[in-house]
């Protein structure tokens, strides 16, 4: 009995078939000689996109040590901290204005296993060189905010755990740590880094690289994937899963092995990444998950999709809620996804107005935030630039309201008016993050310490909405 016509019409393939990425000729299910070697490029322009996508939290945190680097944050014991808090100097993704930061980059590859004494009253946490998570310290790890000592071993350590420590092995030779003290800067410079073999502990040095101008946000052109190749060649081959050391390998870029691509492929690195990019801002931006959203019908987004640091959910890997978050922010932590009121922090962002539209820089807007705002240790909003992901540069360096600065003005029902404009509006300048005409904004509501009424949406901002 012959196959029937449809099931072979269904393996077939045709003599021509159009695609996103061009137009492909077959002869009796055989690629012509041309399009043969476009079906090559269209496969490695996927594996290229794939592969910024997959490997983006990496790059991210070596833009990171390049940018610290290039103000003098040059070992583990060199810490950068911002005084008084973060401004606009410099590109950080969604950094906050409203507390003082501190990170360094230990090297176990170079010092060993390394000690850090974590402070008193701290809220830190370190990521390894793929931004996983290793741990908290302070607060929220497991000193409880005590203070403590803690060691990270390095990927080949051999033998049993130092005593006396809170010991953690880490994947990765390079890990991120950022430190932040609930009592301000002096807290902050309690903290000390060294290497565990040092008999006589080098002091831990502070850079204040608030005014410092410095960028540390990733490149989004094919220098993109020579950075990732230089993250693979210093780290363990173990510290990626095959699979993504797959699609690495499927480009050229494999361990011990220098990443020469050639003209054709130097060629399509260049359109991939702008493409993955652009994909990944239509994540960030207007994500399609329907659990991105706080509520139906509102604009509001969760910066962490799915309640997992680790991006899962039944098991499986949400791989637009990892873009989605390592596109637009830093530090990764179990305590940004906790719902436990008055515990950590809740994010919420929105680059749209309430009528689905992209906000404008050189219109007006009013955020109505209702009484009782559920943070019992303070809220913010901040404005952030639509390409760099950092702070809005305007004539303010700290583009944001937040109830630490004392002076913000409540209407009578004890709800509370955020303004974005170009110029001052008719209202508290108090009140007012400056806007600039012809550039796209986002806003990123933070609440520290949110109440049950966050978590049930008994209490939920307002849309903006143009004035």
């Amino acid at each position: 009995m012959p196959v029937p016509d449809d099931a072979y019409a269904a393996i077939a393939a045709p003599e021509s078939l159009t695609t996103p990425v061009g137009t492909f000729d077959f002869v009796d299910g055989v690629p012509t000689a041309d399009s043969l070697d476009r079906l090559y490029d269209a496969a490695d322009l996927i594996t290229a996109v794939q592969v910024y996508l997959a490997t983006m939290p990496g790059v991210s945190l070596a833009a990171m040590r390049e940018g610290v680097r290039s103000v003098g944050v040059t070992d583990a014991q060199h810490v950068g901290i911002t005084v008084p808090r973060a401004n606009s100097a410099s590109l950080y993704l969604t950094a906050n204005t409203d507390t003082t930061y501190a990170h360094t980059f230990l090297d176990l590859a170079s010092n060993g296993p390394t000690v850090i004494e974590a402070p008193p009253n701290s809220l830190c946490v370190v990521d390894d060189f793929w931004f996983r998570y290793i741990t908290d310290m302070g607060v929220t790890g497991p000193d409880g905010g005590a203070g403590g000592k803690y060691l990270f071993l390095p990927p080949d350590f051999e033998g049993a755990d130092p005593p006396g420590y809170h010991v953690f092995r880490s994947p990765t030779y390079t890990i991120w740590a950022v430190f932040r003290a609930l009592d301000g800067v002096e807290g902050i410079k309690r903290v000390a880094v060294y290497p565990l073999a040092a008999e006589d502990p080098p002091e831990t040095v502070f850079i204040d690289i608030a005014d410092s101008p410095h960028s540390t946000v990733h490149p989004n052109d094919a220098s993109f994937y020579d950075e990732i190749d230089a993250i693979v060649q210093e780290e363990p081959i173990d510290s990626l899963d095959p699979e993504r050391r797959g699609l690495l390998a499927a480009i050229g870029i494999v361990k011990g092995h220098p990443f020469e691509p050639d003209e054709r492929m130097r060629r399509i690195l260049a359109n991939a990444a702008p493409l993955a990019a652009g994909i990944a801002r239509a994540i960030a931006f207007r994500p399609r998950d329907p659990e991105a959203y706080y509520y139906p019908g509102s604009s509001w987004k969760r910066i962490f999709v799915g309640g997992s640091h680790e991006f899962l959910r039944d098991g499986a890997r949400l791989l637009e809620a990892r873009t989605l978050f390592h596109f637009l922010a830093t530090v990764v932590t179990p305590a940004m996804t906790s719902a436990t009121p008055g515990v950590g922090s809740q994010y919420a962002y929105t680059a749209e107005d309430g009528a689905g539209a992209w906000l404008d820089g050189g219109r007006s807007y009013r955020l109505r935030l209702p009484a009782g705002v559920p943070a019992t240790d303070f809220w913010s909003v901040t404005v952030y630039d639509c390409q760099t992901r950092s702070f809005l540069r305007t004539d303010d360096p700290y583009p944001s309201v937040s109830s630490l600065s004392g002076d913000v003005q409540a209407n009578e029902d004890g709800s509370i008016d955020v303004h974005f404009s170009p110029t001052a509006p008719n209202a508290p300048t108090t009140n007012w993050i400056q806007t600039v005409p012809g550039k796209g904004w986002f806003v990123v509501l933070r609440l520290y310490g949110p109440l049950a009424s966050w978590f049930d949406g008994a209490w939920r901002p307002g849309e903006i909405e143009a004035e």
